[in-house]
């Protein structure tokens, strides 16, 4: 159990690291990308530093040859890991000039600085051939340092750049040869100490001794950004034989960067980093990288730097050109497939639109048919209250009319039985049928408003003041609205009415073409204005 938890503690302790040095990384590189963007404001300094320089040296006299060999000095330093071509010129005239002077010293100094630059740009034979020259007994201990340094340091590349078993192993003696030499002479508490006692560990396979050094060089000492590119390359390169990969990343990434600040073009680190990342798959950072390493040696003009960029360089290209192209397919991918899926959402749309559509088509029916169903139910509500009321009255009536009939039987039966044949005469003559006629339409008067109060408001409404009809003194209904009351009741046939109300056809047709020719509404709405007055 116990050692099941220190293995899950150990597990979480470095998944913990591993992000921590991820995070890490990623902010590096992030800065390093910042940093490349930014590289025109570092190039116009240096530029601007060398202009005054060059001003400088305008105003110098032609016999001031030792500030005019101090000037070419300076502006061989500002080329040296910037621009071959240019801090060739200026070491010629350097040589030039302790020529003049005739300061042996000098002159052995500028053939050491010609044999730095001819090796920084990978002309190894020409630069033995400038350093063998060199007579180092005649320099101070500094530049003797300067000297076996150098010679140790060309030997190494050398030995490296050869990559033949043979060759190297002579190369790398010769190296520490030189780089023995050059350690004795040093100040034990010096830079220059530092620097080459860490090369040597790194020579001898000393790793970790080397790392000791390089990292002290970057905590003691006050350098400029040139030396902090070199002092980090280097711990780069030696964390990477540890085996350290990510350590070893940082530094690189670290190196670029100062690489950049201090518009180093002599450079290995951004190329090394370039390579790194692609191994990793990172092949757009890589792509990236790659090119600016290019365009870095390319622009100082260092052959083997260039053949070296060339060799990788197409690979990392193909690479993107791939990734890209894979990119494309899936981008291509994409946008059918989302194409594909907004057809299908337009399709759906569609849908739900006819159906939402189709739904409120129904919805209006429905409607409309309840409004039908209400207009059916009112409608039947009203002719079932007028039939009530209607079937109430002949009920009424009828019952009334048997009651006289049956006294109208009894009185012609008594007189035949007393055979009182005159006053048969008198009874027939006792029922008027024109006051029955009379009364029967007062009651389906009276009925009818009942039935229909508003009726005479509203179909008054349909003609002017002066042509109002109205209810005469009794209460009953002029004739011609009482035509208009059977239309409303639903007898529309003219013969029907006239024999209700027991005119002719063409009299009750007189009057309805009377009444409708003062109407305010058309003709043929009239009758529908009328069927249109409600009960109750």
């Amino acid at each position: 159990m116990i050692n099941k938890a220190l293995f899950l503690f150990s597990f979480c302790l470095v998944f913990i690291v591993h992000e921590g040095l991820a995070k890490e990384r990623d902010s590096l590189l992030q800065a390093l990308s910042t940093t490349i963007e930014e590289r025109e404001s570092y190039i116009q300094i240096k530029e601007a530093h060398i202009k005054e320089l060059k001003q400088e040296l305008k105003g110098v006299g032609e016999n001031d040859l030792s500030f005019t060999f101090s000037l070419y000095r300076e502006l061989y330093d500002e080329y040296r890991s910037y621009q071959f071509d240019s801090a060739f010129t200026y070491v010629l005239k350097l040589q030039e000039t302790a020529y003049k002077l005739e300061d042996k010293e000098k002159i052995m100094a500028s053939k050491l600085f010609l044999g730095v630059i001819l090796r920084s740009s990978g002309m190894f034979k020409e630069a033995f051939d400038s350093l063998e020259t060199v007579n180092a007994g005649i320099f101070s201990d500094s530049l003797k340092i300067a000297y076996y340094g150098e010679m140790a340091l060309a030997y190494y590349v050398l030995s490296a750049y050869d990559n033949e078993r043979f060759y190297t192993e002579i190369n790398g003696k010769l190296g520490d040869k030189y780089l023995d030499s050059a350690i004795s002479l040093s100040d034990t508490s010096s830079l220059a100490y530092f620097k080459l006692k860490g090369m040597e560990a790194e020579a001898r396979g000393e790793y970790t001794s080397a790392k000791t050094y390089f990292n002290t060089i970057l905590d003691r000492f006050d350098i400029d950004r040139h030396q902090v590119a070199m002092a980090n390359y280097s711990l780069g390169k030696i964390s990477l034989a540890l085996g350290n990969e990510e350590e070893s990343l940082e530094y690189i990434i670290k190196a670029a960067i100062a690489d950049v600040q201090s518009v180093t073009k002599e450079t290995v680190a951004l190329m090394d980093l370039a390579k790194t990342l692609y191994d990793q798959g990172e092949v757009g950072l890589a792509y990236d990288f790659i090119n600016q390493a290019a365009d870095d040696a390319f622009f100082y003009g260092a052959r083997h730097r260039i053949l070296q960029v060339s060799a990788i360089l197409p690979e990392i290209e193909a690479a993107k050109l791939a990734s890209v192209e894979y990119q494309r397919k899936q981008l291509l991918t994409f946008s059918i497939v989302v194409t594909l899926l907004s057809l299908l959402v337009i399709g759906f749309a569609i849908i739900i639109f006819r159906q939402y559509r189709m739904l409120n088509q129904a919805k209006d029916k429905l409607t409309l048919t309840n409004a039908k169903l209400q207009l059916v139910n009112e409608n039947l509500t009203e002719a079932n209250a007028i039939k009530e009321e209607y079937i109430g009255h002949s009920f009424s009536k009828d019952s009334e009319y048997l009651n006289k009939l049956d006294r109208f039987k009894k009185d012609l039966d008594r007189k035949l039985i007393s055979k009182k044949y005159e006053d048969l005469h008198y009874v027939m003559k006792s029922v008027d049928l024109k006051k029955e006629r009379e009364a029967l339409y007062i009651k389906f008067d009276e009925v009818f408003l009942k039935l229909f109060p508003n009726f005479l408001k509203e179909f008054n409404s349909y003609f002017n003041e002066g042509d109002h009809i109205e209810i005469k003194e009794d209460g009953s209904l002029p004739i011609e609205l009482r035509i208009f009351a059977l239309i409303r009741l639903g007898i529309l046939d003219h013969e029907q009415i006239a024999n209700i109300l027991g005119y002719s056809v063409r009299t009750i047709y007189n009057y309805k073409t009377k009444i409708k020719s003062k109407s305010l509404v058309s003709n043929d709405e009239f009758e529908k204005k009328i069927m249109e007055i409600k009960a109750f």
